[in-house]
């Protein structure tokens, strides 16, 4: 396929498209294009479906905008303006790309502090708090006692692959309701992850969650936004070990031989105890967390590990790890869509929403599959020794 040409920015949001699904619930949502003149959300339902399209549009604006900033590069044959570093942000080190998606997201932040107060999360600023000001503007305000919801972004996750036109990176958002301090993971009300694909796409996909309401499956054109088909996500329930991708994630050179024995060990129990197939036990090394939980979700993915903090743990040494931010909006897709998410101690994945607390984990593509694989998991873990 050719290079993708990019259409000026419109506000596309599905609000209306899937207005009469049972994701959403019908009256009780505020367009993003409108002002929200009533009192705010009684309870965690309201504010989760309140907050949902707004979610959804903000993902929609990063999506063009990392398509938009994109291009440019690619029709200026300057991948160098995406892909060089620019500089360290809060949680991570900020590229070109990095840099666009996060004055898009800056733009939408300003413009619903306008309407009413809310605190947001990046990797590259940490924790913001803004609100009206009175005078058609906003003001910083001192923390998260303001009543109004705590979401946690990163507007590219996957920001390596994107920036080299290589494969799509995902913008993962998730809301908390008001709170007094920093909301955990177990606070989620509401999440949207939105791939960011590459310029020879077609076709992008957008998942959408509240809790307790499961998840929905959109895509989407990628020229034009318009939704071209919307459908509950399930996920399947076969628990096979094999004939599938099963990747150990070994992002850093100086963690993939440990890596790759604590794998080995896995599959070796998987081989004698289960029966599985390990020529049909399939890697992949794709850099970006919710990507890998959105595959698992979506079946393509048995099963992924995210072992890295574990390994640079037991080692002693400082190692690039996935952080709050990267997976607090895929988490609750995922969960909510059928799909298991452990810790590497096999217990619910809790954290704190910030930009320096190092996660591992490991996902599975139904309860199932988690129950068959997790033990084996466990035994390779804890007969892992550097």
């Amino acid at each position: 396929m050719g290079r993708a040409s990019v259409e000026p920015y419109q506000q596309v949001t599905s609000s209306e498209v899937l207005r009469s699904r049972a994701l959403y619930a019908p009256g009780a949502m505020i367009p993003p294009s409108e002002t929200n003149t009533g009192s705010p959300p009684a309870s965690n339902e309201e504010w989760a479906a309140d907050w949902l399209p707004h979610l959804e549009d903000l993902a929609e604006r990063l999506r063009r905008c990392a398509r938009r900033t994109m291009s440019n590069a690619i029709d200026s044959s300057d991948l160098g303006s995406v892909s060089r570093p620019v500089s360290v942000g809060a949680g991570d080190t900020t590229f070109g790309i990095d840099a666009a998606a996060e004055a898009e997201l800056g733009d939408w932040f300003e413009q619903r502090a306008r309407l009413a107060p809310l605190s947001v999360l990046t990797e590259d600023a940490g924790w913001r708090h803004q609100g009206p000001d009175g005078a058609d503007g906003t003001r910083d305000l001192p923390g998260f006692d303001h009543g109004g919801p705590r979401i946690c972004v990163d507007p590219v996750d996957g920001t390596r692959h994107l920036m080299l036109d290589h494969r799509a990176a995902w913008a993962v958002i998730a809301l908390a309701g008001p709170g007094e301090d920093i909301p955990h993971q177990r606070d989620a009300l509401a999440a949207c992850i939105q791939e960011l694909p590459d310029s020879r796409a077609r076709v992008a996909r957008r998942l959408s969650a509240r809790r307790g309401m499961g998840t929905e499956l959109a895509e989407m054109d990628v020229s034009s936004g318009e939704i071209l088909r919307s459908h509950p996500l399930h996920a399947d329930d076969d628990n096979r070990l094999d004939h599938g991708y099963l990747p150990f994630f070994a992002f850093h050179p100086d963690l993939r031989e440990e890596v790759a024995r604590l794998a080995f060990a896995f599959f070796a129990r998987i081989e004698e105890e289960e029966g599985a197939e390990l020529a049909h036990c399939y890697d992949d090394q794709y850099i970006c967390n919710a990507g890998q939980m959105a595959l698992t979700a979506l079946g393509t993915y048995r099963m992924i590990v995210d072992p890295r903090q574990f390994i640079a743990d037991r080692l002693g040494l400082h190692a690039q790890t996935t952080k709050p931010y990267d997976v607090a909006g895929a988490i609750l897709c995922v969960e909510e869509a059928g799909a298991s998410i452990t810790s590497l101690a096999g217990t619910e994945l809790d954290f704190p929403w910030d930009v320096e607390t190092p996660l591992s984990f490991a996902a599975f593509a139904n309860g199932a599959t988690r129950d068959r694989a997790l033990p084996h998991l466990l035994a390779a873990l804890e007969q892992y020794r550097p």
